[in-house]
């Protein structure tokens, strides 16, 4: 992901690799969202995920988590096997990948790192 600022991963990394913080996964984590189309796929998930969020907080509706979950994570996984064709980071780093979407959202949102 050339000019997003942050160094690039080896791109098919074991993906058994611990990492000791978020700060050393992140840009494994970029490097598994290289293509466009899944990035901005990951950006629409997240953005709809958040506006469920906001729907459960309004209507005080928890089932409206759920549907956030489903909804992020649908999209992501379609850019995923569909445009990135490799397997997504949430099956094997869960919290990290969690924590990654919400800053490549920030990223992309801030213009840090390509739509």
């Amino acid at each position: 992901m050339a000019g997003c600022g942050y160094p690039l991963a080896a791109r098919w990394p074991d993906v058994s690799t611990e990492y000791q913080s978020f700060s050393e996964f992140y840009p494994f984590y970029l490097s598994e969202h290289e293509n466009r189309t899944c990035r901005r796929l990951h950006f629409v998930g997240t953005s709809l995920g958040l506006c469920w969020f906001v729907a459960a907080v309004v209507l005080l509706n928890p089932w409206c988590l759920l549907g956030g979950l489903v909804t992020g994570y649908a999209f992501a996984w379609v850019g995923h096997f569909f445009f990135e064709h490799n397997r997504p980071a949430t099956f094997s780093h869960p919290l990290y990948s969690f924590a990654g979407d919400w800053v490549m959202w920030k990223d992309i949102l801030t213009g840090r790192i390509r739509f």
